[in-house]
């Protein structure tokens, strides 16, 4: 084979592959192959040719956030029409994050704020500017069941049928890739099929699902489960329930928030080595999400959401009852988390928070022909301190 690039990564570690590699990059940002140190090719001439040793660090596509509430203030339920230049530094504080893309999350509020929201961002998606890119939109209710509802204001819940998923997904059924929803509220067993037959894909959460409700609504085409463990019963060695029911699935994806106060770690360990690696496609899968609320990117303190108050202390969000609500750190700490908790190697870490979520989405992971938006990782075995940077990126 003869190649044409301009830029070779050298001696890096790529999750999914064995050894170590080269990384050839093309003038156009685009990564032409993945080779193995040592392995023999042609090149064309190229005598603007820059060559990047990385000394055994890990490289990776940047994160992808499925579970984002909100960042610099804004939670995305109250985007309006004016809300576009904050939408472009909101995607520019994600990739400073390391972030490449992200869900916008409307959580569970009003018809009314669901469809604005919807509008606003179907705007914003064909002329987006930002390198961190919008997805599509991943709707968290309003289908859940009261009982596990959460932080989620009451009033606004709905019930599972394909009249009301109409009515809330007006006509932006196609901005919309994921929908959390509680199976057992649907007893017709007609909504999950519409959904996928609309191309959503369906995530249970905020359920009271028994294993055996949730394993109905996997065969009718539900893929994923929404921030594991938490708004759903716990695992238990008479009823496994919904997330009993997922972990044995194998084409079941559960998302998970490793900020150490959502799940113990001691139950993230159990889950993880329950579940297999991201990179056996065969087995069932987990990936990280942030759930990060508005105040993301903002200091600590008492902050509007919706019609109440959360504050927000050392990163973790709390209304004023005590009721968890959610994150204010970003995606890329979980990574560093789990291989501070010594819960992942680093290769599993990065992956479930780069590849997996592509996986979840149906997306292309690290392989040729994909834009270069690089991280590049280093593991200090001294400090035992992961940390990334950008290394590269497709502008």
């Amino acid at each position: 084979m003869t190649i044409a690039t301009n830029i070779d990564i050298i001696n890096a570690r790529v999750p999914g592959y064995q050894g170590l590699q080269m990384l050839l990059v093309n003038h156009q940002g685009i990564i032409e192959l993945i080779l193995p140190m040592g392995t023999v090719f042609k090149r064309v001439p190229a005598p603007d040719l820059q060559v990047l040793d990385v000394t055994g660090d890990w490289i990776s596509l940047g994160g992808v956030d499925l579970q984002i509430n909100g960042a610099l203030g804004l939670a995305f339920p109250d985007l309006q029409a004016q809300s576009v230049s904050i939408m472009q530094k909101i995607s520019q504080f994600l990739w400073d994050e390391g972030i490449d893309g992200f869900l916008p999350t409307l959580v569970t509020t009003s018809v009314e704020n669901i469809q604005r929201s919807l509008a606003v961002i179907a705007d914003i998606i064909p002329n987006q500017q930002s390198l961190s890119k919008i997805l599509g939109v991943h709707l968290e209710g309003p289908f859940l069941n009261y009982q596990k509802r959460g932080a989620h204001p009451a009033e606004y819940l709905l019930p599972l049928t394909v009249a009301e998923v109409k009515q809330v997904l007006g006509n932006y059924a196609h901005v919309v890739k994921i929908i959390t929803l509680a199976p057992e509220l649907d007893p017709t067993d007609e909504v999950i099929p519409y959904l996928r037959s609309l191309g959503i894909v369906v995530s249970l959460g905020h359920s009271q699902a028994t294993a055996n409700q949730a394993q109905r609504a996997f065969e009718l085409g539900a893929t994923m489960v929404t921030h594991a463990f938490n708004a759903m019963p716990p695992l238990h060695h008479r009823e496994p329930g919904l997330l009993g029911a997922a972990i044995i699935h194998p084409d079941v994806m559960c998302g998970f928030i490793a900020d150490g106060q959502h799940v113990s770690p001691t139950m993230l360990q159990i889950l993880i080595r329950a579940s297999h690696s991201p990179f056996d496609h065969q087995g069932n899968g987990l990936f990280l999400v942030s759930d990060a609320l508005a105040p993301l990117g903002l200091p600590d303190g008492v902050y509007p959401w919706d019609s109440r108050q959360i504050e927000v202390n050392n990163g973790t969000a709390k209304l004023p009852d005590g009721t968890l609500s959610g994150t204010t750190l970003p995606l890329l700490v979980g990574v560093q988390n789990l291989v501070k908790w010594g819960i992942c190697d680093v290769e599993d870490a990065i992956a479930l928070a780069t590849e997996a979520p592509r996986k979840a989405l149906g997306l292309p992971g690290i392989t040729p022909h994909q834009p270069a938006n690089l991280l590049r990782w280093h593991w200090d075995e001294t400090t035992k301190e992961l940390t990334w940077q950008r290394t590269l990126y497709n502008s």
